[in-house]
């Protein structure tokens, strides 16, 4: 039975939130994107637009010019067009700064997320159904609300910014026309920066928010962590069977070269270590086969089948059964040990010349 959302009681581990990050979720605010937005009409309006409307002033007074524009032949496009591109590039630059502190804000929240489910094509969006629900949900309502208050308190800021300024009225109709442009000018670069701080802190709280939704959203059930984690390290059973099945292989290869050893050397009853060798290798003896209890057993029973010989050495048998692997060459510290079994064992075969 599928478990409701009250049992996602534990913190979504990275794993899922990698994932999330796959398809595109991640925490965004876009208070943050409308701060930055701001910030950048901000430099613009204070900083950049004087010599930017000095500029665009002089490029467009030369439209009133008729002859830059025209001839006694018409009416010159190549000047037209070289006006129109001064006039667009006059604009590009507050274009840029604008499109450039949009991507800032949202690159400084997420990184760079390249999302491939997002760019595909999906019918269901263009569902009329599917589009009222999406416009008329709880969280669109949410969402229309909180723009409501914000522009309230916006303002509510800017008003009670401007009241002390409704009495100066008459004094600034009497100022000059430098002396007023400098006080527009510091009246709005003290309601901007007011403006700027507001947006800022709503732009925390909303980020907080938004984390703690996100996170809130993508909790995890104790089963769902269960699963994620056998998914990542693999199923408990699963491995136990795969490692049951490859000491079955290795039991059977083992008990198919017991025939194929020298000797085998026992402890005798616990541990049983089968060594082949033949004469002339270049090689030490190698471990064909080896087991404890019930295995070591085994091999002692395939040996005799075999007419393998059985040698008793308990120190060694034990040595050779926990320091040498399957396949591998007995180490140097044990070449005399080894060297007087093989011996003895070659000399009862009439393999060597007795001493």
């Amino acid at each position: 039975m599928a478990e409701g959302s009250d049992n996602r009681t534990e913190q979504p581990t990275q794993r899922k939130l990698n994932q999330a990050r796959l398809r595109g979720q991640v925490v965004q605010s876009r208070e943050i994107n409308s701060l930055f937005m701001l910030s950048a009409g901000a430099v613009i309006v204070l900083l950049l637009a004087p010599p930017l409307a000095r500029r665009l002033d002089t490029t467009l007074a030369r439209f009133l010019d008729p002859a830059r524009l025209s001839d006694g032949g018409g009416i010159l496009w190549e000047a037209v067009a070289n006006l129109l591109a001064e006039v667009a590039g006059v604009m590009v630059l507050p274009l840029i700064l604008l499109i450039a502190t949009a991507i800032a804000g949202s690159l400084l929240q997420t990184g760079f997320v390249l999302a491939f489910e997002k760019v595909g094509f999906d019918l269901s969006r263009l569902s009329l159904l599917s589009g009222f629900s999406r416009l008329f949900s709880l969280r669109s309502a949410l969402e229309f609300i909180k723009n409501l208050a914000k522009v309230a308190v916006i303002m509510a800021i800017a008003v009670w910014m401007l009241l002390p300024e409704v009495a100066r009225l008459p004094l600034l109709a009497s100022l000059g026309a430098g002396a007023l442009a400098t006080e527009i000018h510091h009246l709005l670069l003290r309601l901007t920066l007011a403006v700027l701080l507001l947006v800022a802190v709503l732009a925390v709280l909303d980020y907080g928010y938004q984390r703690f939704a996100f996170l809130r959203s993508m909790r995890m059930s104790r089963q769902e962590i269960k699963e994620e984690h056998k998914q990542a390290e693999g199923d408990p059973m699963v491995k136990a069977r795969l490692r049951q099945i490859r000491m079955e292989r290795t039991r059977r290869r083992m008990m198919a070269a017991v025939p194929t050893a020298s000797v085998v050397v026992t402890n005798p009853t616990h541990y049983a270590v089968a060594l082949a060798y033949e004469m002339g290798d270049k090689g030490a003896p190698k471990v064909v086969a080896k087991g404890a209890d019930l295995i070591a057993l085994r091999i002692r029973e395939v040996a005799e089948e075999n007419d393998v010989p059985v040698v008793e050495n308990p120190p060694l048998a034990r040595a050779l059964y926990a320091h040498v692997e399957l396949d591998q060459e007995i180490p140097q510290e044990h070449y005399r040990a080894v060297a007087e079994i093989i011996s003895y064992v070659f000399r009862l075969r009439g393999k060597m010349q007795p001493r």
